[in-house]
Formats: C-alpha cells, structure tokens, sequence
C-alpha cells in the first residue's frame, strides 16, 4: 500500500529511542505535564536490555556498598522486586562492583508500559525516526516510518535516547565516534543465554580452583553469597583456543535458576552505524554463540547438560556515536571524583573498557567517596537549542564513555533529561536556559541521589 501524505502528530516533548535511557526520560517529561511521545523501532521497550540481552544491570552502588543512583531507576527496581521480577540489589560474586541487578527482562517490558501509561505517554513501536527538519538551529519536527505511513511529529523540546545520537547526528549537532585518531570503537557482543546449567557445581568449582578465576572474587563469602555472576575458567579458555579476541568466559546467573547469561562473544573493527558493518556483526556474532555455548557444554565443569536458551535479538553495541556537547565529561573527572555545580546524576560504576582491536578489559575505579558526578552540560549538544541527550550518546571521552554507558547511569541521565524538557516546557525557554538550581531540585524531588551525603545506603 503506498502512503503518499506525511500525517502529523503534535506534542510538547518527544523521546528517541525506547531504551532504559528513553523510558526514564519519557517516565520524567511525562510526570512533568508535559505531552509526551516515545518512539520505539522495534515492537517492545528495552533497548539493550531486552533487545540485546544486557543482563544484570550494573550498578547503582559504589565499590564500597553506597547506593548513588535512586531516582526512577530505584523506584522500577522496587516494583520488579514487588512483582517477584527481580531480587533487588546483590552481591556480585565476580567482584568487579559491589552490586550488580538481576531481573526479569520479559515482565520489564510489561511494567515499562504500564509507567508510561500511568504517566499520561504516547507511545509509538514500529516506528523508524529517519529524518529531522531543522530552523535556525532548532529541531521543527521529525519524521518517522511506520506501517501505517509516514508520519511528521511535532514538538517544542526534543530528547535523544538512540543511543547512537541518531536524532543528534540527523539534526546538524556536532557527533564524535570511537577513540582519538584511529575512531574505533569498543567491541560489539552476541549475549545468549543457557538453561540446565548446575551452578553447585560451578561454585563447587570456583571454591576449589580460585586461581582460575578473576581475582577480586569474594572467595571468602562464596559459600553463603547466592551465586550471581562468574570470571575466569581461563585454563579451559586458553586451552579451547578458539577464534575470539578474549581471555576469559564471563556469564552471570539467572533469570532462570538453571539459568546464566553469557557475555563472552566478541566482534570488533566493526561500525555500529553502518548498516554493512553492523549485518557482518550479526552473522559474526551468531557463528561465535554457536561456538562459545558448544565449548562451555563440552569443557566447562556445570555445564555438561546445559543448553543454548535465547540469543539476543540483536548484537549489543557498547559505542558508536556520542554527542560533542557543551561539556565532555573526562576521565580524570570520574577517577578524582570530581564535583560539578550542576551536577544532574552520580554513577560509582568504574572506567571498563574493553579493548577495540585486542584481548583484554582495562578498568580503573573512582577515588574518593566512590562515585563521579555527571554534569547537565554532557547532556546538552553544540547548535541544536531544542535538543537534549541521555544514555549512551552523552558527551563524553571515548574512555568516560566506558563508565557513563551503563544501564543505571543511562537511566539517571534520562531522568534528568526528561525532567529539563519538562522545565523547558513549563517556562518556555532552551533547555541551556533552564534553571540548574531548579532542575536539581525536581530530581530530589523525585529521589534522585545528587549530593554526597545522599550515598548512605550500605549495598549488600
């Protein structure tokens, strides 16, 4: 059937990208009063999350146990673990964080629709944003293919969650991609999941064999803690020899009780953005989850009745593009801890990179108290004076990158975007005009944790 009219749609904020990122900042907007429409390409809310397979989320506490991001994010986990679909904050037994945050993918789809419908939100799946007409630097209105045509949307305040700066890139603001110089980015990754594993056994394992396992394990505590996620098995890995760029197996339980996620696949050198490169690393990542599941059901202890479960519904991408906006958070900013007057979000979540062309993850944590602050201005682009960005296309280093990218970070920024949309609503004024004392105070407001001696909840 062909659609030769562009039908229009009107609202004062319009959300890109349905994502953890964009749910919150729809969730924001939304509670502002504002008229809000989230557009969402494919036919469920996640992002990652669901689309990807990104499982636990990571984190909301610092390294020493302090919970630094509450906020919307907090209040969904509440209601998962209301719901028996999450078991709320817990240790993570790789020992990489202090928390890590199981839940049920399939029922957080579901919640994510009935917050948004709560909210008063708009929202709009099967819905493809693919050009946006720009006046005098501000974004007039976005189209959108859908099946049921084309539709022009509309709007006063304009919120990137693309997670690829797609709505940015579109609308003329300067974009950055990857590392200095080269511009690779950080490896994209395949997760599957497997069912009939024995995780007895698998700790069994662990407790007998430590030194194949990452070492900041809780070894110790490994007999009481509930087994939650694992590093290593790295004689059986370097023995497999298998064509993937890593040292190490990483998978994390659940949600099933026989069940883990496996994060280990690997697909680099590869444009997130470019639809060539980015259908190389499907088929790339699907043949290497063949390989990988194969391997951990021959060769690892726990897994010899295991199974391949789910794949991903897509390749998880951990970079492409962000936004070279009015501030770049950098990495010195996160390791020193450093305090922003306009601080809008506060992550305890390391610098995790994981090398573009070699084997390895490089990490470094935060200083002082534990956790960084995320300034409004990393949400804010050059030129475009009706644009804000959360979530993974913020403005940041490529290596900063590599701590603001994680859900619950993602989700705070999407918070703050969307409560700064509402403001700019409310007063008729450029997001770069809203009031930060103001805007600071609508988070708290809403139980975000900005200010250091908010971090007093001890993790578990």
């Amino acid at each position: 059937m062909k659609h030769s009219k562009l039908q229009r749609m009107d609202a004062d904020i319009v959300v890109c990208g349905g994502g953890p990122a964009g749910i919150n900042a729809a969730l924001a907007a939304g509670r502002s009063g504002a008229k809000t429409i989230l557009i969402e390409r494919y036919g469920f809310l996640g992002g990652m999350s669901t689309i990807a397979l990104v499982y636990p989320w990571m984190t909301f506490h610092t390294t020493e146990g302090k919970q630094v991001i509450g906020g919307i994010a907090q209040e969904i986990v509440d209601r998962l673990q209301a719901a028996g679909a999450s078991p709320g904050h817990v240790r993570d037994t790789v020992g990489f964080v202090n928390t890590i945050t199981p839940y049920d993918p399939e029922y957080y789809k579901i919640l994510m629709f009935d917050m948004l419908r709560e909210a008063g939100v708009t929202v709009l799946l099967h819905s493809f944003m693919d050009e946006v007409h720009t006046v005098d630097d501000v974004i007039e209105s976005i189209e959108v293919t859908t099946k049921s045509g084309r539709f022009n949307i509309y709007a006063k305040q304009f919120v990137d969650t693309t997670g690829d700066a797609d709505l940015a890139f579109l609308s003329g603001a300067p974009c950055l991609q990857g590392r200095e110089g080269d511009k690779q980015t950080q490896p994209m990754t395949m997760k599957f999941r497997m069912r009939g594993v024995d995780l007895d056994e698998v700790k069994q394992y662990m407790i007998d064999h430590p030194d194949e396992f990452y070492k900041k394990t809780p070894f110790d505590e490994l007999e009481e803690l509930p087994l939650s996620g694992v590093l290593g098995y790295y004689k059986h890995w370097k023995e497999a020899d298998l064509p993937i760029n890593r040292d190490q197996v990483l998978f994390f339980t659940g949600p099933g009780p026989d069940e883990v996620l496996v994060n280990t696949t690997r697909v680099q050198g590869l444009d997130g953005t470019n639809v060539q490169d980015l259908t190389e690393a499907e088929v790339l990542g699907r043949k290497q989850v063949k390989m990988v599941s194969d391997f951990m059901r021959d060769c690892l202890p726990g897994f010899q009745n295991a199974s391949l479960s789910s794949v991903g519904t897509q390749i998880g991408i951990r970079e492409t593009r962000r936004i070279d906006g009015q501030y770049a958070l950098q990495v010195q900013d996160v390791l020193q801890g450093k305090p922003f007057p306009d601080c809008i979000a506060r992550s305890g979540y390391p610098i995790d990179i994981h090398d573009p062309t070699g084997k390895g993850v490089e990490a470094a944590w935060v200083e002082g108290d534990g956790a960084y602050d995320i300034p409004y201005r990393c949400l804010l682009p050059q030129k475009i004076n009706n644009l804000l960005v959360a979530g993974r296309c913020i403005s940041t280093t490529h290596e900063t990158l590599a701590t603001t990218r994680l859900t619950p970070s993602c989700m705070a920024t999407g918070q703050a975007a969307g409560a700064a949309a509402g403001l700019s609503v409310k007063h008729s004024i450029a997001p770069s005009e809203v009031n930060i004392e103001e805007l600071q105070a609508v988070l708290r407001s809403q139980g975000a944790m900005l200010d250091r001696d908010d971090s007093l909840e001890e993790g578990v």
